[in-house]
């Protein structure tokens, strides 16, 4: 499996394409933005865009979702909880430019995607947002903003809470193999491993 890790907008969030190398089947994760950008990256790789997933639906997140969704015909998967939150713009963080209120794919604990022989693993962990997911696959885990390097995601915002943040990071994500791969939807990778042993949150 290709990862390639694209900043992308104006809080450099980091947009994730997966790409199964055989098929080329494609998974484009949290496209926050620069949408020509995100094109350009997926049609210099051949990228055959099957789906776009979404760890949560803050507007840095999914700023391009939209152009993806209408130039690849790839249903876009996102937990009921942040969607509602988006659909009822309850808050201006729950944003998706250009949303006509036509996504129905939601994604739940038991939810698995598949890249040719790889499956994707989804993971809720709410706290950062009531809807908020992590994708594991191949020893490798897609955080969004729920852990970051040495930090974990903000809970001052409309629909956060710490405690449940915190929770779900220590019951779902800190039983994780310690090597695995932490990809975050900010800033530089790290391990669980790591975080484990430095995150002062943990």
């Amino acid at each position: 499996m290709k990862v390639l890790r694209i900043p992308v907008g104006p809080l450099a969030t980091n947009c994730y394409i997966l790409i199964d190398e055989e098929t080329k089947e494609t998974a484009v994760i949290d496209p926050g933005g620069e949408a020509e950008k995100l094109i350009a990256t997926l049609e210099r790789n051949e990228a055959k865009v099957k789906y776009i997933l979404l760890t949560h639906g803050h507007f840095d997140h999914t700023g391009a979702v939209i152009d993806l969704k209408n130039k690849y015909k790839a249903p876009v998967h996102v937990t009921k909880e942040d969607h509602d939150m988006i659909h009822s713009g309850a808050s201006e963080l729950f944003n998706m430019e250009g949303y006509d209120g036509s996504i129905n794919n939601f994604i739940y604990e038991a939810t698995v995607f598949e890249l040719g022989s790889t499956k994707i693993k989804c993971i809720t962990t709410p706290g950062h947002t009531p809807g908020g997911v992590c994708f594991y696959f191949d020893n490798i885990l897609i955080s969004g903003d729920t852990l970051f390097n040495g930090s974990v995601g903000r809970t001052d915002f409309v629909g956060a809470n710490h405690r449940i943040l915190i929770n779900s990071i220590k019951t779902k994500l800190m039983d994780l193999p310690e090597d695995t791969v932490v990809l975050p939807g900010h800033g530089e990778e790290t391990t669980i491993g790591r975080e484990k042993q430095f995150n002062p949150f943990l």
